[in-house]
């Protein structure tokens, strides 16, 4: 499950780490996006076959759907049927894309209650989820572009606190689920290597859908018991 993730770095600087070739979309770094939101996501332009950045909402519209407005809008898709499912399975044989991130939030479990923690990668990089996207076309001819993130079973990193983690993709393979080179995608639809990612607590207050800012990353002394 990927319910919401962090991406507080410039678009600038993304374009500069993945590549991308378009003017880039303006988007304020943020720390907590949420399903319904325009996020930044890199994926292959479907005419020119250039590496684009994009701001599409999250939150699938699927091509069958008759109003962008209503039916199911799904933010993430299972990795292990989305080759085949009805929903996913045209985006995901064409239109892949990545969803850079910094770090997602996952709810862990502890006593009476849950506690919030904060999913990153061990050495502060980027990370690059595995995403779908459609267009969405309009009577009136206007194309809503959304996503979903994959995922799939938990890694060791992950595990302890939720079964499921969204699909990382690694840079050396990025052409690949891009469709920029040919490849076997399915092999990429995995749990990420252990050692890759750490996590720790963050505030229960401060770590909800209404709140942005540095601090819904800052570690919670209360949660991990350091007085």
């Amino acid at each position: 499950m990927c319910g919401r993730y962090a991406l507080p770095v410039p678009p600038e600087a993304i374009r500069d780490i993945f590549g991308t070739v378009n003017a880039v979309p303006e988007r304020e770094p943020s720390w907590n996006i949420a399903p319904s939101q325009a996020a930044l996501v890199v994926r292959r332009h479907p005419e020119s076959g250039a590496r684009h950045l994009s701001a599409l909402h999250w939150g699938l519209v699927p091509h069958f759907n008759t109003d962008a407005k209503g039916g199911r809008k799904p933010i993430n898709a299972r990795g292990e049927t989305v080759a085949t499912s009805p929903m996913f399975r045209s985006a995901f044989a064409a239109r892949r894309c990545l969803v850079p991130a910094t770090a997602f939030y996952e709810w862990h479990a502890e006593g009476a209650g849950k506690t919030p923690h904060a999913i990153a990668r061990v050495d502060g990089g980027v990370l690059a989820f595995a995403g779908v996207w459609e267009g969405w076309r309009a009577p009136d001819g206007g194309v809503v572009r959304s996503f979903a993130i994959l995922t799939i079973s938990a890694s060791a990193d992950v595990a302890g606190l939720h079964d499921r983690m969204p699909v990382i993709v690694g840079e050396a393979d990025w052409p690949c689920w891009l469709g920029e080179e040919v490849g076997d995608v399915a092999r990429l639809v995995r749990p990420a290597p252990a050692g890759l990612l750490e996590h720790w607590p963050v505030s229960r207050a401060v770590n909800a859908p209404r709140n942005d800012g540095p601090k819904l990353l800052e570690r919670d002394g209360l949660a991990a018991g350091i007085s």
